[in-house]
């Protein structure tokens, strides 16, 4: 096939045109299979269809967001963290705005990040495991400042635990007893 009959033969095998019908090609009259229906006969039966489906429930994205932190907590509350220390023994704290943070990781390697993350991966870092039940309970009760919790700080997991009700004691919490 010469390179005319080539330019010609694609410009009448790409004609198409619509009709109640389907798909007819221009130029053959040939008719593609399988699209013999017509709009309002597809939305029909598509809409039919999807009255017989059950309704999907509503989604609160609230809720949803809620019950997702009050999880993360219960897991928190439930598990092991390591707490660097300071120099004097007590656990290591970050500030931020004003308030402190208890650094926590959930292991040796979300603790490395962290020190990654400061440049400071040449010094030893000590630490103790500690749950975070207690640590919430009556660690910080027992500071003298208001201080909340940096889980996993510098990792994609991070999770921040501050002192407020529901989290800490009301008696320490910056919205309980200790802001009345």
């Amino acid at each position: 096939m010469s390179e005319e009959q080539n330019r010609a033969y694609t410009r009448a095998s790409c004609r198409i045109t619509f009709d109640c019908k389907g798909l007819r090609g221009a130029q053959s009259g040939w008719l593609l299979e399988g699209f013999g229906v017509g709009f309002d006969e597809e939305w029909g039966a598509l809409r039919a269809e999807a009255a017989t489906r059950p309704a999907a429930p509503v989604v609160d994205a609230y809720e949803v967001a809620r019950a997702a932190v009050l999880q993360r907590l219960a897991d928190f509350r439930d598990g092991i963290v390591l707490v660097p220390s300071d120099e004097q023994g007590g656990p290591w704290t970050a500030q931020l705005h004003g308030l402190d943070w208890i650094c926590a990781f959930s292991d040796e390697e979300a603790l490395y990040r962290f020190a990654v993350a400061r440049e400071e991966v040449g010094r030893e870092w000590p630490y103790r495991r500690i749950s975070g039940a207690r640590l919430l309970d009556e660690v910080l009760p027992a500071l003298d400042f208001p201080c909340g919790v940096a889980l996993n700080a510098a990792g994609p997991d991070g999770a921040v635990f501050p002192p407020v009700r529901g989290i800490v004691p009301d008696a320490v919490a910056l919205d309980g007893e200790r802001a009345a």
